[in-house]
Formats: structure tokens, sequence, C-alpha cells
């Protein structure tokens, strides 16, 4: 059979059914991310049906699927917004940066492997997904909600810290040491400034420069734009997310309008192939080994994300119930620790590093879209609980019953913090 028909068939038939699981998702009111998942394992490395013509076109798509999602999410909040958030929400990331790249550290050193590994490690559990959040962010109509900048704000900072991250982590792995990679830091610290400087002080330029009446043209201008930023970006060792993210918060207005309107389609696209791709590389042979390291991690680190999310959302004055929402939505990990890791691997400085980094994000990446669902809801009836169980225990333990019962615990009928769409 010719290649061109393999390749049709084979993408035609992974497009057709990863609409058939969107689907089943939606119609119980569940995320499809960890189906899309599951689907790559299944035509993936040792999976069921290996692809093959089809794999490269698929991890372009995965690397377009990421950029869309952060261009649509930088779309929902301005230039000023970013800076703010940034201003009051630095402590938050450091608190997230202690928080959850130390279990990484301390279980590379527990399992032997050196100081390096868990240099490694650390990043691999620091950093949160952001193609996954952002994802999740839209599936359940929490765009508009008040810890959604919360969120937002430790993703980027996530991301703008793998800007200093990486360079360090590379010259670590080469032997070269910290004042070998000082170029290249400098140089990535300078890009993602530049880009965040041009982005707050000429966001109005920007805007008028790709406005159009045409969609034809917007869509053309916007997507040509976001892909060339965020190629100059990574080419110069920054995140391509981070570049892409940028260009979201410099659009504004109708043009920010606009573009989300036209680019919704494409993101949904692609944003499926980037987590079947996550999955078509992972070979389901490599995960049984280190599969209760990895499980006690991601229980772990799931714990510490929720805290990060429920102080920083504290910190910012938001409710309790948009607390846990903030935690909870912080569990994912995705793209980047798959990055981290793989500069392990090709460094070969420890052959199981891999395979556990790969489980730990499977179980997360599966783990998150259910935290961010139901970790408010699950902590919202276990205060209730626990509260009415103290005030029997109150009232039991005053005679004669005193006036006769204790009032029911309060609950808030609405969610001051829940200005999107209710899931």
């Amino acid at each position: 059979m010719h290649a061109s028909a393999v390749f049709l068939i084979e993408f035609g038939a992974v497009i057709l059914g990863l609409g058939l699981l969107g689907r089943l998702a939606g119609r119980f009111q569940f995320s499809p991310i960890p189906l899309y998942l599951l689907a790559g394992l299944a035509f993936g490395e040792g999976g069921l049906l290996p692809l093959g013509a089809s794999e490269e076109f698929v991890a372009t798509g995965a690397e377009i699927g990421v950029i869309l999602l952060l261009l649509m999410l930088g779309l929902e909040y301005t230039a000023t917004d970013l800076v703010s958030n940034l201003k009051t929400q630095y402590r938050s990331g450091l608190v997230d940066a202690v928080l959850n790249a130390l279990p990484g550290a301390v279980m590379a050193l527990l399992l032997g492997w050196g100081p390096v590994a868990a240099v490694v490690l650390a990043g691999v559990t620091w950093i949160s997904s952001s193609g996954v959040i952002a994802k999740v962010l839209g599936d359940l109509g929490r765009l508009g909600n008040r810890e959604t900048p919360v969120i937002l704000s430790i993703l980027v900072l996530e991301d703008l810290a793998m800007a200093v991250y990486l360079p360090i982590v590379t010259a670590l792995l080469a032997g070269a040491g910290l004042a070998a990679g000082s170029l290249t830091l400098a140089i990535a610290l300078g890009v993602a400034g530049l880009v965040l400087f041009l982005a707050v002080r000429y966001g109005r330029h920007i805007s008028r420069f790709v406005s159009s009446d045409d969609p034809e043209k917007l869509l053309l201008v916007v997507l040509g734009l976001t892909l060339l930023v965020a190629g100059i970006a990574q080419q110069l060792q920054v995140s391509a997310a981070v570049g892409a993210f940028l260009v979201g918060i410099a659009l504004s207005g109708e043009v920010a309008k606009g573009t989300h309107h036209l680019l919704s389609p494409l993101r949904d696209l692609f944003a499926a192939v980037f987590f079947v791709f996550f999955g078509l590389h992972t070979d389901p042979a490599s995960i049984p080994p280190v599969l209760l390291p990895a499980m006690l991690l991601a229980v772990l680190t799931a714990g510490t994300k929720i805290a990060t999310g429920y102080w920083a959302a504290r910190q910012a004055g938001i409710s309790t119930r948009g607390r846990w929402r903030a935690g909870g939505t912080l569990v994912a990990r995705g793209e980047f620790s798959i990055v981290i890791a793989g500069l392990a691997v090709t460094a070969g400085i420890e052959p199981s590093l891999g395979p556990l980094a790969t489980a730990y994000v499977l179980i997360l990446v599966v783990l998150g879209p259910l935290t961010a669902r139901w970790t408010e809801p699950v902590a919202r009836q276990v205060t209730t609980r626990l509260a009415a169980r103290r005030e029997s225990a109150a009232a039991a333990a005053v005679e004669g019953g005193g006036d006769g019962g204790a009032a029911e615990p309060r609950e808030a009928v609405d969610d001051p913090d829940a200005v999107g769409r209710r899931s």
C-alpha cells in the first residue's frame, strides 16, 4: 500500500477514535484527557497496534497543540493582569518550588541515584503541566473563576523558571558545571525578559498590527505570529509555551475575542493529538518495575501541589472553595516533566529514571483532571461532616441538652469565585 494512503488511514483512524472518545467523555461529563492518553498507550511502543507512517506528523501536531493551549489561555488575560499577579504571587512560586521539588530530590537520593539525578527528578516533580491544566480549565468552564489567575501565575512562574533550570540541568548532565552554562543561561533570561517587556509595553500596538475584519487574515496572522515567536523562544532555550502565552496576553480587546473564536476548534484538535502523542512514546512494559516508587511519589506530590494551590489562593483572598479548586487543578504533570527526564535519559546518568518519570507523569496526568474536578466537593463534604460531628459531640457533652440542639453547619449557597460556567 502507498505510504501516503497508510498515513491517511492511520491518522484518520486516530482522529475518528479521539472524536468518539470525546463524545463518550462528554456523555458522562468527564474530561477526555485520560481517555486520550490511554489511546496513545494502545497505539504506541509496545501497545496493541503501533503506528508507523503518521507518527512524525502526530509529533508535530503535539507541539502545535501545546502552543495553542497556552496561546488561548493567554488570551484570557491582559499584560497588566499578568504583571500584577506575578508581583503578588512570587512567594507562591517559591513555596511551589520547595514543596514540590524537594520530594523528587529526596526520592532520587534514597534510591541511590546521586545528586545530578536528584536535581533532574526534582524538576520532574516540581513543574505542573501547563498543557493539561489549560485544557482542564477550559473543559470545566473555570477560565473566568477568581482562582484561575492564581493558578495561571504559578504556571507562568514555573515556565519562566524553566528558562533558568533547563540550561543548568543541561550543563550538569554534560559534566561542565554551572560556569560553562552561564552564557546559555544569560541568553535565556534575556529573551524571556525581552518578550515579556514587549508584551507589556507594546501590547496595544501588537493588537493593532494583527487586527483584521477578515477572519481568514486574522487567523493566518495570529497563528503565524504565535508559531514564529514560540519557535524563536525555543531555539533560544526558552519555553515555546512561554512564548505562545506571552503572545496571547499581548493581544487584547476585539482581536483577542475574534482570535479565541477562530482558534478554539484548532486548539481542541491539536490538544487531543498532544495527549495521544504523550501516550505513544510510553512502553507499557517499562512501567511495572518502577510503579511502586512512582505511585508513592505521585501521591505525595499530589498532596504538596494541592497544598501549594490552597496556600496561594488563600494569600490572594480567594474563598475556601476556590482554594481547594486551585490546589486540585495544579496536580497534573506532563510535557516539561518528560522533557527534563528525556535529557537525563539521553545523558545516560540513570537507566531507571526514565521509566519512573514516565510512570509518575502518567499517573498524575490521569489523576490531575480528577483532582481538578473533585478536590473541592470532597473537601467540602469532609469539612461539613467533621463540623457536624463536633457539634454532635459538643451537644452530647452538655447535660440536659442545652437549648434543644446545635445549629446545622452553614454552607454558602453561592460560590463567589465561580464566575465562569458551573461545573
